[in-house]
């Protein structure tokens, strides 16, 4: 009887030091039989808050005009498929939605830009979505465009009660300093332009200030729930959906498999049952894969390469000289994911995704393609033994905080001192910073550029001063190009450490807008061999 007289003193709040303990070693082993017995059931573990819904329709049929929306995913991966859906055929306009990009033109929230019942997007990436970039432009939407990290830790820090936070992301850019559009007139002026934002010093070092993003609904697609409302994510599916489900005030979650309370154990839990209100199942999912990419084998009869081919090879296999052995790697888009293909046998290198992955593998072979396994290109991937998956706002810690020992991506412009600009061209094109702005924040990351050495049409790239939008200031390391490699630094600017055969210092001056040093033992242009 003492597990009964523990239960029931709990329900009416009667101070555990007034009951008899005399025989409380049998306490915890009665608990659950006497319980049944007795018709007392105080468990917290039963069903919790969450609901569960047949009809996406019904789960989001209170949203208003004019509701803050977070959507999850990535690309194509991990998206709410139904919900949106759903939130298509009621019509309702005025939407702010928050989301790392807008899917594409016939699919995800792309459905929503067709019908105009988007009215602002908060997102890191345009990327090839061409409705959304032509409706930015034009002066249809209103676009806050957010450095990944930042817009992930944003929302983390809505679920976790946290009003603001200082990030070194972003500082001596537009992101800091305002005036980047927000919203243009149709003649191409600029409507709406976003504010300078507070910096505060911290160690010698300037820090931004953001404030956390809370939205009034949070549409989030899952793996799986249990009868208690516990969700689990799949794979890279996990991106942005899980710092979403605890920053809205109702979060409404889809998922392809609903299972009994017990069905996977509570250490594998990803988001426990208080933060899902609302839940649903889809029947059949597209997961429609955005860039399927597969392994290729070698072709013994290989078409003979172009001139442009061969120069970037020369790039890419100078590039995959930088790799060391241990090393912690996020690799971008292009160039630098192809620099991957040439790291020595004899090395292990530990190549990280922004969307959530650690431990990135080859493409994968046509039959073993997974929607929800991909990069931050959205190519299909495979993982390593020992790799490990993880949501955006704990991928952008591991950035940030300095745990990646190299970071490689491409440029438009680079100056003198190491800024570069690699996210827009305003009024023209705009693709979005994506998370490059946080992979060249971090202190302790060796930041290496790949790229032509000038633009179409000769244009300088490298330049005493970047005349475009700043990706970060002062933060390249190292710049590679078909012609030679240069050193950065940040306050005695460039050095030519190596040239490529058959040129000179001199054709390297004709190409180069600004001035450089050279070192007194310049070497020739390294190159990874096969």
């Amino acid at each position: 009887m003492a597990a009964c007289t523990l239960l029931c003193s709990l329900s009416r709040r009667v101070p555990i030091i007034s009951i008899n303990w005399s025989r409380g070693g049998a306490v915890s082993s009665a608990l659950g039989a006497q319980s049944k017995r007795c018709g007392c059931y105080y468990s917290t573990s039963k069903h919790g808050s969450s609901k569960f819904y047949s009809d996406p329709a019904e789960a989001i049929k209170d949203i208003p005009n004019g509701a803050t929306i977070l959507v999850g995913g990535f690309g194509l991966c991990g998206i709410p498929e139904y919900l949106i859906a759903a939130l298509l055929k009621t019509g309702i306009h005025g939407i702010t939605a928050v989301s790392n990009n807008a899917g594409v033109g016939d699919f995800g929230l792309g459905l929503l830009l067709q019908t105009k019942q988007i009215k602002r997007m908060i997102s890191s990436y345009v990327g090839e979505n061409d409705e959304f970039e032509r409706q930015y432009l034009t002066g249809e939407l209103e676009v806050e465009l957010v450095p990944q990290g930042t817009l992930a830790e944003r929302i983390r820090a809505g679920g976790a009660g946290i009003p603001a936070f200082f990030t070194p992301t972003g500082y001596g850019t537009l992101i800091q300093e305002g005036g980047a559009p927000i919203k243009y007139n149709k003649d191409g002026s600029i409507a709406i332009s976003s504010q300078a934002k507070e910096v505060r010093e911290f160690g010698g070092r300037n820090f931004v200030m953001e404030q956390a993003i809370r939205g009034d609904f949070a549409l989030v697609k899952a793996w799986k729930a249990d009868r208690a409302g516990n969700i689990i994510f799949r794979k890279t599916a996990r991106n942005f959906n899980q710092p979403m489900c605890k920053a809205a005030k109702i979060t409404i979650v889809e998922v392809e498999e609903i299972v009994d309370i017990g069905a996977f154990a509570p250490e594998d839990v990803h988001i426990p049952s208080i933060y899902a209100h609302r839940i649903i199942k889809g029947e059949t999912y597209e997961k429609r894969i955005e860039r399927l990419t597969v392994h290729k084998a070698k072709d013994s009869k290989a078409k003979p390469k172009k001139e442009a081919d061969i120069l970037r090879e020369r790039i890419i296999r100078r590039a995959a000289l930088e790799f060391e052995d241990g090393m912690y790697a996020n690799l971008g888009i292009g160039m630098p994911m192809l620099a991957s293909n040439f790291i020595k046998p004899n090395i292990t290198v530990h190549l990280q995704s922004e969307n959530g992955v650690l431990g990135l593998g080859p493409y994968p072979q046509k039959d073993e393609v997974d929607p929800d396994l991909i990069n931050a290109g959205k190519e299909t991937v495979s993982v390593l033994p020992g790799a490990s998956f993880f949501s955006s706002d704990e991928s952008f810690a591991m950035i940030r905080g300095g745990h990646v020992n190299l970071t490689m991506l491409g440029a438009m412009q680079v100056s003198k001192y190491g800024d570069l600009a690699n996210w827009m061209i305003p009024g023209k094109m705009v693709k979005g910073m994506g998370g490059a702005m946080d992979l060249v924040s971090s202190e302790g990351t060796k930041v290496v550029v790949t790229m032509e050495h000038s633009a179409k049409g000769g244009e300088h790239k490298i330049l005493e001063k970047c005349n475009l939008p700043l990706t970060g200031k002062q933060c390249v390391d190292r710049i590679i190009t078909e012609k030679g490699v240069f050193d950065v630094d940040k306050n005695k600017g460039l050095t030519l450490i190596e040239i490529a055969e058959g040129l000179t210092v001199d054709d390297i001056k004709k190409s180069t807008g600004t001035g450089f040093t050279v070192l007194p033992n310049l070497k020739k242009m390294e190159q990874i061999s096969d």
